[in-house]
């Protein structure tokens, strides 16, 4: 299902069928780096992952991380989209985009679109997002998107330290 949709590119809800495009995406040199290792080795795996990270958010919350979908190309090319977390009191944005797709500003039309749908169809006041001290180009987007750095913290269970950045939304539709 078709979600958000900008002048490129089309988020819509992951299904199943999308595990090929996962397991390349989840272990691209940037997310194994930045975002960490799913273990996610073959397409069953990544059926798994959909069923229990994307899936089984829509079923709870009514959002989550949707498939980023180039228009000209009718082809994934990464995903965006919101995360309930435990470990936060807010809900969180997050991106990950194909290597031969980044730099050309999808990353920036995905994560505005969403923020968007954030405050205006889910009425979300404030968004937060988390990132890597070292992922200079997720820094760098997120403020580019208007969130300020809070803080740096560690998320219980974990001992990487992870830099937290937000955005609160005025009252204006």
């Amino acid at each position: 299902m078709n979600v958000i949709e900008t002048g490129r590119l089309i988020l819509c809800e992951f299904t199943e069928d999308d595990s090929e495009f996962i397991l390349k995406l989840l272990n691209t040199p940037g997310w194994l780096q930045f975002i960490g290792n799913k273990g996610i080795q073959n397409t069953d795996d990544a059926k798994n992952y959909i069923i229990n990270v994307p899936l089984k958010s829509y079923e709870k919350f009514g959002f989550g991380l949707y498939n980023v979908i180039l228009k000209s190309e009718s082809r994934p090319i990464g995903m965006c989209g919101l995360i309930n977390r435990d470990s936060l009191d807010d809900i969180d944005i997050g991106f990950s985009f194909l290597p031969e797709y980044t730099g050309n500003g999808y990353a920036f039309e995905s994560a505005s679109a969403t923020l968007n749908y954030a405050k205006i169809h889910l009425g979300f006041k404030r968004i937060v997002a988390i990132t890597n001290p070292d992922n200079h180009n997720s820094i760098k987007l997120l403020e580019k998107l208007g969130l300020k750095f809070e803080k740096q913290f560690v998320v219980p269970g974990d001992e990487e330290e992870l830099m937290l950045f937000a955005i609160t939304f005025d009252n204006e539709a």
